[in-house]
């Protein structure tokens, strides 16, 4: 009968250790028990702009920095990282690929931008809102969805300031009034209602008619700059010649001024010419009367040309005519305007 062939015993890799390795094995058990259960996550990093919020069996116990942290495992501790130091923003009308904000876009862009003004016009409106997280334990539990609740806000605030202003206003002058009014409104819900935030700006972006009236609205815009160019180049107009005409009349004015003193000065003098003269026939009647009518013919004769004035007794006269002419008299100096000669003084006025 054969005989069986033994094979020689391979050594055990626990022959070494203590009761032989059989403990070995529960001890792997339960460390891959732990790794499971987050035993290895007890240590965690909070980033330089961040705050890791510390809940023990769900209930806040505080706050954690940034840094290196541990927590206890098995669930016991759960930390919650919120950004408290970086500026947060939501998009609405519009979406930014790429945001790492999960509640900075929504999936009703379309609809969230359209809106209607206070005239009761249609008007698409894209606008951003930036925010930072200033508490994080109101963030995270005063509000079940502190983004999304802050999405309608926002929105809800931006078409009451939008329903209060005309169309005209919202597409051209308005937008700073607009910005101003909805920042303090959503700034005064956030506070009312704890959300743990503080709003830090709201900014318009494209702002237009609806697709569906842009002509009319091009059509009317295109109306607007005429008129506003006809009215500009009527003031140019009014301003080129009214400033002309008013230095014309200023002009005729001063001399008709001039003129009248002129007029009132020669009669003044006049006057005390005259007067002078009367004096002089008072103290001399007939001395004075008869150098005036000599003075008189002095200055009329050599203006009537050619003349011949003879006696009413002369006889003869026809021999008269064949002298020669007369030579004219020196002419005499320019006197000055507005000064005549006096016969009673030669030498001019005293």
């Amino acid at each position: 009968m054969a005989r069986s062939r033994e094979f020689p015993r391979l050594p055990s890799p626990f022959a070494g250790l203590p009761g032989g390795g059989g403990w070995l094995v529960p001890v792997v058990a339960l460390l891959f028990f732990l790794a499971a259960s987050g035993l290895f996550g007890v240590v965690y990093t909070v980033g330089p702009e961040s705050v890791g919020v510390i809940q023990r069996f769900g209930r806040f116990i505080g706050t954690a920095d940034p840094g290196l942290r541990f927590k206890l495992p098995f669930g016991i501790d759960r930390v919650t990282i919120v950004p408290v130091k970086r500026q947060l923003k939501m998009e609405f009308g519009f979406g930014t690929v790429g945001g790492t904000n999960p509640d900075q876009v929504s999936g009703e862009q379309a609809r969230e931008s359209e809106m209607v003004t206070g005239d009761l016009n249609a008007a698409h409106v894209e606008w951003v809102v930036q925010y930072e997280i200033s508490d994080p334990h109101e963030w995270l539990f005063n509000n079940r969805e502190p983004g999304a609740t802050l999405r309608d806000l926002a929105e809800s605030v931006m078409r009451e300031v939008i329903g209060d202003r005309t169309v005209d206003e919202v597409l051209t002058v308005g937008r700073q009034g607009i910005e101003n009014d909805a920042i303090a409104k959503l700034t005064e819900l956030a506070q009312e209602l704890r959300l743990g935030l503080r709003v830090q700006q709201v900014q318009l972006k494209n702002v237009h008619p609806p697709a569906r009236v842009q002509s009319a609205f091009e059509e009317v815009n295109r109306a607007q700059q005429e008129r506003e160019q006809t009215i500009n180049q009527a003031n140019g107009e009014y301003n080129k010649v009214v400033p002309r005409a008013s230095g014309e009349a200023m002009r005729r004015v001063s001399e008709a001024e001039g003129y009248a003193l002129k007029r009132v000065k020669e009669a003044e003098g006049d006057v005390a010419r005259f007067r002078r003269q009367f004096e002089q026939y008072e103290r001399a009647p007939d001395v004075t009367r008869q150098r005036l009518y000599l003075e008189t013919l002095s200055e009329v004769i050599p203006r009537l040309g050619g003349k011949v004035i003879i006696d009413a007794d002369a006889r003869q006269f026809l021999p008269l005519m064949t002298l020669p002419a007369p030579v004219p008299a020196a002419t005499e100096a320019p006197r000055q305007p507005g000064r005549r000669r006096d016969p009673l003084f030669p030498g001019g006025e005293p």
